[in-house]
């Protein structure tokens, strides 16, 4: 364990979109707006252009001179291949790369723009500026190789990859060989059994692992936008296994995946679901109380229930309550927010009524824009120019196994980030009654990744202050879905740690202490504190009024 958590400024994740973004979308007639509104400050200010013009062309003739100006960030896989820096042709198209880069800033930073439309023009630029990379061309080096290496099939390959995604996969690179999983058979491996369904979801009851076994359920509550398997992808890196082999009673929701039927269901809909599928895993192990878990959405979803539990006096059901990248706190700052006025978020409603749902392809690619470097052009160089396969890759599967979100939970996640309302007391009203989570004094542990691009940490972070009762909060050292999927196994894994929560995110941070492992580690001796006694195993799933139903994973999961 070491004393300081990290050395330098603060850590924040480099990100212009984050989950906002993704549920409210981005429109082109907005980008291009934004991009016509920077065109004629220019043109309102030639001398501030012209100078920034002179200033690249300078840079450039150094450039051709042979000068080397400008260093890549040594953690750009791009430009990794040693060609960008011993081939005189190569350096020399990098370093006018760079210099390009680093003059848009400069023009940006000293414009006379108001500070919004500065960070739009940033938001903008940087999209423009990592597709038109040098290394996207059939002239990246690692492409030349390949072309001479294969004869020129690698075209021939990467051609028809192009064309196999322009018709089935929304435009978009492939990220995974999707034919290298089935779910039940290669993910989703656990053996259990669908003891519960109703319209919205199905529960699943894991069998146990383990010679005892805690009073208490666990119920994990995955979120709405994804499958649930996340928890379970393969035996090395399943927290389901990892709870069932120390002592926990495991519960799962799958939730099943909406079509324009399902366009009314809401919030509310969803909290009276889980609410019941609560009460199952009550009944099925003669526990009054449950320890509940919810990830991004489904954390929001939990607090919501808490709330409603509250204002019936029902409260007692919940033992504790586990936060994974959750947001509470919908208040976020990035450029890509700037884009969402009342009229976007109006048109966003709108188009998902219409629909029925708000498809899981779109949200996609309003994800992919998140990170376009790792999760577009990665894939264009590697599936395009170099004409190989997309890796097997379990998590990549998963994150491509889209689902859709009903329009009426679509529009309430709008709301939700317009108006904050958990921030304040009664601001959320779930199944007619208001919600306020000062109140909520249920245990609460919260995990955030400090490089999570969609649940900025600091906005987690602030969501945790918003719960009333005993407060944990952790901070992994890795994005979104590692956060979550962060097995003791992992020789990377490790986390900050403070138990003296402060009302500011960086007062925390800088007191916390960085801890090597897996935050799972903690969160287990945390959560079996909040289990009850032991007892004898009991291997039979379900019970008389509940019983068996099918083999996990069940059917809800298989919808695509």
């Amino acid at each position: 364990m070491r004393d300081k958590p990290a050395t330098g400024s603060m850590p924040t994740p480099a990100t212009f979109i984050n989950a906002q973004s993704a549920i409210t979308g981005l429109r082109g007639r907005d980008l291009f707006s934004s991009l016509r509104s920077v065109a004629a400050h220019s043109l309102r200010n030639p001398f501030h252009t012209a100078r920034h013009v002179l200033a690249l062309g300078g840079q450039l003739g150094k450039v051709l001179l042979g000068d080397t100006l400008h260093k890549p960030n040594p953690q750009d896989a791009r430009f990794a291949d040693p060609t960008w820096s011993l081939n005189p042709f190569y350096r020399r198209g990098l370093q006018a790369y760079l210099a390009w880069q680093k003059e848009v800033r400069l023009w940006i930073d000293d414009s006379r723009m108001s500070a919004d439309d500065r960070a739009r023009a940033h938001f903008i630029f940087t999209l423009l500026n990592d597709a038109l990379a040098p290394s996207n061309t059939l002239l990246n080096p690692l492409a030349i190789k390949e072309l001479f290496n294969t004869g020129g099939n690698s075209i021939v390959r990467g051609i028809s990859h192009l064309v196999d995604d322009l018709l089935h996969n929304n435009g978009l690179p492939s990220q995974v060989t999707k034919h290298s999983f089935e779910v039940g058979k290669s993910v989703a491996t656990t053996p259990g059994s669908v003891v519960f369904r109703n319209e919205l979801l199905e529960l699943i009851q894991y069998r146990p692992m383990s010679e005892k076994q805690y009073a208490r359920p666990l119920l994990i509550v995955p979120p709405q936008i994804n499958k649930y398997y996340i928890f379970d992808l393969s035996p090395s890196n399943s927290f389901v296994q990892f709870a069932l082999k120390n002592n926990l009673q495991v519960f799962v929701i799958s939730w099943r995946n909406p079509d324009v039927r399902h366009r009314e269901w809401g919030l509310s809909s969803y909290v009276e679901a889980v609410e019941e599928a609560m009460n199952v895993c009550r009944a099925i192990t003669a526990s009054r109380e449950v320890n509940l878990m919810g990830a991004c959405a489904g954390g929001l979803t939990i607090a919501a229930l808490q709330g409603h539990l509250l204002a019936k006096r029902q409260l007692r059901r919940v033992s504790s309550a586990t936060y994974l990248v959750s947001l509470l706190d919908s208040q976020l700052d990035s450029p890509a927010a700037l884009f969402a006025d009342e009229q976007t978020l109006e048109a966003a409603k709108r188009r998902s009524y219409q629909q029925g749902v708000l498809d899981g392809r779109d949200m996609a690619k309003v994800f992919a824009w998140m990170r376009p470097n790792d999760l577009i052009w990665n894939y264009w160089v590697n599936n395009y120019l170099l004409g190989r396969e997309p890796p097997a890759f379990d998590i990549l599967y998963w994150n491509n196994d889209n689902t859709r979100l009903p329009a009426a939970f679509h529009g309430d996640l709008l709301d939700f980030f317009k108006h904050n309302p958990l921030s304040h007391p009664g601001g959320l009203e779930v199944c007619g009654t208001p919600i306020d989570l000062q109140k909520v004094t249920v245990d609460s542990f919260s995990v955030g990744g400090i490089n999570d691009h969609i649940t900025p940490w600091d906005a987690v972070y602030r969501s945790t202050l918003l719960l009333g009762g005993n407060r944990r909060f952790v901070l992994s050292n890795s994005g979104h879905v590692q956060s979550i999927l962060n097995p003791p196994s992992n020789p990377k894994a490790n986390y900050v740690d403070n138990p003296k929560l402060s009302s500011d995110p960086r007062a925390w941070y800088y007191d916390g202490k960085q801890v090597d492992g897996s935050w799972w580690n903690q969160w287990l001796l945390w959560v079996q504190e909040r289990s009850g006694a032991q007892r004898e195993t009991q291997m039979a799933l379900g019970n008389a009024n509940y019983p068996p139903m099918e083999a996990a994973p069940g059917t809800y999961v298989r919808v695509r």
